[in-house]
């Protein structure tokens, strides 16, 4: 197997570790540019071109085009090996997990919520839930692999396939979904968006890995570029939260009705992906990322894409910006949990 930069991922870096930290410092930095800076974020705002905000795009592709170098094409020839978490793995991300995001939505803001939001406003959040839903985690998955002591290439494996499944999967299955909740899709943002943050990024990684050839090489370049992912994300969220500060500031609360449904989402996901994995006796050096796969998010596809859709002061880029804000903890304490349970693998 080829193994990549992912396969000996470094050690839990500043941003990483205290990334929900970095994310409340810009929602506070963008609520106070959003009351003191008005037209600078009006301006942030009509930067667009088809549908596309220039400014953000590019803060995106900070952020998605270092894990796209991480994704090792010839690594997905040895899907053979161990293929139980593979197909757990895929089955999870493809098969449940956008379908039982979107039915958290609905039942929260169609019905347990109701009463007090907008239903306008309801529709834009469950939006932002069901891409947030059906965009499986890429690159903060190397991270949770190393520390529940994963197979390094193993993990590479499955975010690598998941990657390309992403590529044709991703647009329909938000079609649909939208379609189911009565959202007006529109196509030809949607797939524009695919191109422009799933399939050039990872055209672009590719050639990238090609041009530099080594592993060495490549670790090397991958260190280098990595701080741009996280310095893309923070300024997006801020961004992000100028244009939102004011709902925000009116409604604390509807950062909290937001973070409910991902929370039982996410605990569910790993709950049923962990436990299938057991039952299956796949090793735990593997059965632990594989439900980390399918508990995490791309979240900065989903947040590019919830622009791209709905625009920068949209519900659903609030619901997708509360998704970064709740997956840091959410995933260091179920780390917890897996490196608790490892001896329940030990014979494996």
């Amino acid at each position: 197997m080829s193994v990549s930069a992912a396969s000996t991922p470094p050690a839990l870096g500043m941003f990483e570790r205290w990334l929900s930290l970095w994310i409340a410092g810009a929602i506070v930095l963008g609520i106070l540019m959003g009351l003191i800076a008005p037209g600078l974020t009006r301006a942030i705002a009509g930067a667009e071109i088809a549908g596309i905000n220039l400014i953000v795009a590019a803060l995106i592709w900070a952020m998605v085009y270092p894990m796209m170098v991480g994704v090792d094409f010839a690594a997905v020839r040895d899907t053979a090996r161990q293929p139980r978490g593979l197909l757990i793995t895929l089955a999870v991300n493809w098969a449940i997990k956008p379908f039982t995001m979107a039915a958290l939505a609905v039942l929260f803001f169609d019905h347990v919520f109701a009463p007090w939001i907008d239903p306008v406003d309801a529709q834009q959040y469950i939006a932002g839930l069901i891409l947030l839903g059906a965009a499986p985690c890429t690159a903060m998955v190397f991270v949770w692999s190393q520390l529940v002591r994963g197979d390094a290439a193993y993990t590479l494996v499955q975010v690598s396939v998941n990657d390309l499944i992403m590529v044709a999967a991703f647009a329909p299955i938000v079609a649909v979904l939208l379609g189911v909740t009565d959202i007006v899709v529109p196509w030809e943002v949607l797939v524009l968006s695919t191109i422009l943050f799933i399939v050039l990024p990872l055209i672009a990684g590719w050639l990238t890995r090609r041009h530099l050839q080594t592993t060495q090489r490549i670790d090397a370049f991958s260190a280098r570029v990595k701080p741009f992912s996280m310095i893309g994300l923070i300024a997006t969220v801020a961004i992000l939260f100028a244009l939102q500060g004011r709902v925000i500031l009116d409604r604390p609360l509807i950062i909290a009705m937001i973070a409910v449904p991902i929370l039982i989402q996410s605990y569910a996901i790993f709950a049923l992906a962990y436990g299938v994995a057991w039952a299956a006796r796949v090793p735990h050096r593997i059965a632990a990322p594989c439900a980390m796969i399918g508990t995490s998010n791309f979240f900065e596809l989903a947040v590019a894409v919830a622009i791209s859709l709905f625009g920068l002061n949209s519900g659903a880029a609030l619901a997708t910006i509360v998704g970064v804000l709740v997956e840091v903890p959410v995933m260091l304490s179920l780390v917890a949990f897996a490196n608790r349970t490892r001896g329940a693998f030990a014979d494996r």
